[in-house]
């Protein structure tokens, strides 16, 4: 795994465009940076999605931002190299010869289709229980991106909450018109504070991890189907051609492994 550049220059253009934009205007970094701004749109925030969302889908949302920051290299071409290895086996030394496999296999999506294709599970059985497998985890994952999601509904409005305390303070001192300024300056930082975070944080991020989970989801999609090729005891050259129509690489090293 790299590190994701788009992500990080994402968040660094964004941060520099807000500070330089704002320094053209004649502002300081010292009127934006209010830490009470921060805790009422960052407090509210998280609260709020405390409220909504079960400790367990909080735990999940926060795993996968390792995926948002971390660059995954293309795992789609090298699965797409194993099954075809494992066709060409199959094709050779049947099914069977598939069990020594089962144990150098780390995918738990692949692993499992193939011991029920080992066990002798019809096809349209399989395709069933996997089917079933994948709905499951997608309805599960849809969660994910909708904590990001709420966070970037909850933050403008606590941004506006955090304005109106912030007006609050300052009709209490309008007998001082200096003071008067200044405060209703500090109190739209928590405005800015609420909007920025929910676009150039919460919502980006809900939409990157929404195409991370399609992304795999296409992979699982991927190995059932080279799975259940294999159980027809379709030619390895005609999956191969399954395999391409999901945009994936199958150069072809693992021929010499099989003695092909």
């Amino acid at each position: 795994m790299t590190l994701d550049k788009n992500t990080v220059f994402g968040i660094a253009i964004g941060l520099l465009g807000i500070g330089f934009g704002s320094a053209l205007e004649g502002g300081t970094p010292t009127q934006i940076l209010q830490p009470a701004a921060a805790l009422i749109v960052l407090g509210g925030t998280l609260g709020a999605v405390l409220i909504q969302f079960p400790a367990r889908v909080l735990a999940q949302a926060l795993a996968q931002l390792k995926d948002v920051v971390l660059k995954r290299h293309p795992m789609s071409d090298s699965l797409a190299q194993h099954l075809l290895r494992y066709a060409y086996k199959a094709r050779k030394e049947g099914l069977l010869s598939l069990d020594t496999e089962l144990t150098k296999i780390q995918d738990p999506f692949l692993r499992e289709s193939l011991m029920l294709a080992i066990d002798g599970v019809k096809p349209g059985d399989l395709r069933k229980m996997m089917e079933l497998q994948l709905e499951y985890e997608g309805e599960k994952n849809e969660r994910i991106p909708k904590v990001f999601d709420a966070a970037g509904g909850f933050a403008p409005t606590f941004g506006i909450i955090g304005a109106v305390l912030g007006l609050i303070q300052v009709m209490q001192r309008l007998q001082n018109m200096n003071d008067v300024g200044k405060g209703i300056a500090v109190a739209f930082v928590a405005t800015i504070y609420g909007v920025g975070a929910a676009n150039l944080f919460f919502l980006p991020l809900a939409g990157k991890l929404r195409i991370i989970i399609r992304e795999k989801q296409v992979v699982q999609e991927m190995t059932l189907e080279a799975v259940l090729a294999i159980v027809e005891g379709v030619h390895p050259r005609a999956l191969e051609q399954r395999l391409n129509s999901f945009g994936v690489e199958t150069p072809r090293p693992y021929l010499k492994v099989i003695g092909q």
